[in-house]
């Protein structure tokens, strides 16, 4: 297997990253994601890779860590993101599209559905209400999300969001 080339570039203590993800929803509720070793959560997806079209990529990373096939329906967000993480300022072009997984993808709203290796990360998916306070509750960047949750754009929306930007309280 050849050596991925994903989009992240390191420029001292700061990191640029071009990032894809889905929301996909079922019931109610929205397919979330974690690191185990992370206390936030955050939707599925993952990195670019160099020559890859974002669709591409999303439905590359969901058959990876889903083993299923997604389908990618229309971009949310394109989100210039500007956080602080592991001691390095993060600067994330970040993609999020709606998309629906197979109903054959476990859905159990009270716990973990589905457990995977991700080179060195353990995740671990689970569905949660998609309504604002259950997304502030679980602590999910970026946080605009939560304010947007229940009222999807009907258009694609760009914005540059910074940490910090919104009153998470």
């Amino acid at each position: 297997m050849s050596k991925r080339k994903l989009i992240r570039l390191n420029a001292g203590r700061s990191r640029f990253q071009m990032r894809v993800a889905g929301l996909a929803f079922r019931d109610g509720h929205v397919l979330v994601h974690r690191a185990v070793q992370e206390s936030f959560w955050t939707f599925p997806g993952g990195r670019a890779e160099i020559g890859e079209t974002s669709e591409d990529t999303l439905r590359r990373e969901m058959q990876e860590e889903l083993g299923v096939d997604a389908t990618v329906m229309r971009l949310l967000w394109s989100v210039e993101n500007f956080f602080h993480y592991e001691e390095r300022d993060w600067h994330e072009l970040g993609l999020y599209y709606l998309m629906e997984i197979p109903a054959s993808f476990p859905f159990d709203p009270q716990e973990i559905v589905h457990r995977v290796q991700d080179g060195d990360n353990d995740l671990e998916f689970k569905w949660v209400r998609a309504t604002r306070e259950a997304l502030v509750a679980l602590d999910i960047p970026p946080y605009f999300i939560a304010e947007e949750i229940e009222d999807l754009p009907l258009t694609p929306r760009h914005l540059v969001w910074r940490d910090g930007d919104l009153d998470q309280g």
